[in-house]
C-alpha cells in the first residue's frame, strides 16, 4: 500500500485478494485493485465510503489528477475508493498476452463467464469490510458501473448506504435483440443529428467509405476497413463526440506520387479511436452483460443489424443518401481487423454460444428495495435506451430520476461536480 500527493488531494494504491470464483471461495485467488481517494488534511478523519464503478465492461477506473472532475466534490464528504472491476486495470488484467495462460480458447472462455456483474458485486462486498469496517458505503455507477449497481441492489442492498447511477440503468429483462432493437434507431438518430451539423461530412464520408470498399488499409497490424470506419460512432454519443469525429474527418485524404490516398494522420486517428488494445473486454463481454438465461447472444449485434439495412454503406453509396456511422456494438469481425482481439476470436465465439447465463437482476427484491436511489437519465442516450432505463427506475422502489438532455451519456465527466451534487440531493430528498 503506498500514498502520494496531488494537488488537494492524497492517493492511496490498495490491493485486495478475491477468489476467482466465489462460489468456490478456498479455490483460486486474484488480485483487485482499487485506488483511495481522500481530500488534503482529512486523510486522518472517519469519512463515509464512495465506491465508484467505471462504465464498459472492461474499463478500468478514471486515473484523476488531483480534485479534478467529479471526483473534488466527492471527497468534500467521502473517501473515494476508484475500483479497477477485475479484469481491469491493474486488477489481474485479461487481455490477449494473459488469457492464454488459463489454456485454450474454451478454457479462456470460461474463465471469463466469472467477469460480469454479479462477480463484480461480490468482490466489493469482500472489500467493503476490510475498508468501512463493516459499515455500507455509497456506490456511484457509471453506465456499465450502474447495471453492477443495479445488480448490487439485487444481490447484496444490505452492503449499500445509497446507490447512484449516471446513465447507467439497465433492462432487468431485455435479451441483447432487444438491446440492439432499441439501439439502432438511436444510432440513426445520432447520425443525422451530426450531418445536420455538418453537412459536409456527408460527402466526405461517402469519399472515404467508397475508398476503403475498393482500398482496406492497414495501420500497425489493425485493418480499417468500411465496417470498421462506420464503426466511429461510437464517438457521437459523448457530448462533444460530434465535433471530435468531423476533425477527425477533415483530413482523411492527402495527395502522393500515387493518386490520393487516406493520410497517414487519419489513419492513426482512427486506428486509435478503435482499438481495443486498452479495453479487451469490452468486445469480449459487450454481449455477454445482458446474458440471463439459456438463449445465447449469438453475436447480436451483428444479427439485428441485418434488420436495419440502411446501414449497409455498400447499398448507400448506390444512391446519393448519406452512409450512416454505427456504434455501441460487437461483431464477428472485430475480431479479425484489430491485432489486440484477433488471437481471441473464437474465444469471442464460444461466449457468443454461451448458454447458460445467470440472471443477473432479482426483480422481487428490487421492488421491496430500501436503499435511497437516484439515477441521471439522458434523454436519448446513445448507449442506454431511454425506454429500457425509465422502466426499470420504475420497478425500483423508491428510485428517484433525473431525466436529463442537458449532458449526454457522459454527463459524469463533463457534468462533474453538478450531476452528483443533483443526484446526491435526490437520495437526501433534499429537492
Amino acid at each position: 500500500m503506498s500514498s502520494y500527493r496531488h494537488p488537494g488531494i492524497v492517493f492511496t494504491d490498495r490491493y485486495f485478494t478475491v477468489p476467482l470464483d466465489h462460489s468456490d471461495p478456498g479455490g483460486e485467488q486474484i488480485e483487485v485493485f482499487g485506488r483511495e481517494a481522500v481530500a488534503s488534511g482529512r486523510s486522518g478523519q472517519e469519512l463515509p465510503w464512495l465506491v465508484y464503478l467505471e462504465g464498459g465492461p472492461g474499463f478500468g477506473a478514471r486515473r484523476f489528477v488531483g480534485t479534478e472532475a467529479w471526483l473534488g466534490r466527492a471527497v468534500q464528504e467521502f473517501r473515494v475508493l476508484l475500483l479497477d472491476q477485475r479484469g481491469t486495470g491493474l486488477s489481474t488484467p485479461a487481455n490477449r498476452q494473459t488469457l492464454p495462460l488459463r489454456g485454450g480458447p474454451r478454457e479462456q472462455a470460461d474463465y471469463l463467464t466469472r467477469f460480469r456483474s454479479d462477480s463484480i458485486v461480490r468482490d466489493c462486498e469482500l472489500i467493503r469490510p476490510q475498508l468501512t469496517g463493516g459499515e455500507p458505503w455509497t456506490v456511484l455507477g457509471q453506465s456499465f458501473g450502474g447495471f453492477c449497481a443495479v445488480r448490487y441492489l439485487s444481490a447484496a442492498p444490505e452492503g449499500l448506504k445509497a446507490v447512484l447511477i449516471t446513465g447507467g440503468l439497465p433492462s432487468l429483462d431485455a435479451h441483447a435483440d432487444d438491446v440492439y432493437r432499441a439501439a439502432y434507431p438511436r444510432i440513426e438518430r445520432k447520425v443525422a443529428a451530426h450531418y445536420a451539423r455538418y453537412p459536409q461530412d456527408v460527402e466526405r464520408v461517402r469519399e472515404i467509405t467508397a475508398h476503403l470498399l475498393e482500398h482496406p488499409t492497414e495501420s500497425a497490424g489493425h485493418r480499417l476497413t468500411a465496417e470498421g470506419f462506420q464503426s466511429l460512432g461510437i464517438m457521437l454519443g459523448g457530448g462533444s463526440g460530434s465535433h471530435q469525429l468531423h476533425y477527425l474527418l477533415e483530413n482523411a485524404f492527402v495527395r502522393t506520387p500515387h493518386g490520393t490516398e487516406l493520410s497517414d494522420t487519419f489513419q492513426e486517428a482512427v486506428r486509435t479511436a478503435s482499438s481495443f488494445a486498452g479495453h479487451p473486454l469490452y468486445a469480449l463481454l459487450h454481449e455477454a452483460i445482458y446474458g440471463q438465461d439459456e438463449r445465447p447472444t449469438d453475436w447480436s449485434a451483428e444479427r439485428v443489424r441485418a434488420e436495419f439495412p440502411q446501414f449497409d454503406a455498400a447499398e448507400a453509396l448506390k444512391g446519393d443518401g448519406p452512409v450512416l456511422f454505427t456504434g455501441e456494438s460487437i461483431h464477428p469481425w472485430h475480431f479479425e481487423v484489430d491485432p489486440a482481439l484477433r488471437p481471441l476470436r473464437e474465444t469471442a465465439g464460444l461466449l457468443a454460444a454461451r448458454t447458460d447465463w445467470a440472471p443477473l437482476y432479482d426483480t422481487e427484491r428490487l421492488a421491496a428495495n430500501q436503499v435511497p436511489v437516484a439515477a441521471a437519465v439522458y434523454h436519448d442516450d446513445m448507449y442506454v435506451d431511454t425506454e429500457h432505463a425509465l422502466r426499470t427506475a420504475a420497478s425500483i422502489r423508491g428510485l428517484r430520476t433525473w431525466v436529463t438532455n442537458e449532458y449526454e451519456h457522459d454527463g459524469l465527466r463533463a457534468g462533474g461536480p453538478r450531476v452528483l451534487d443533483r443526484l446526491l440531493a435526490l437520495v437526501r430528498d433534499d429537492v
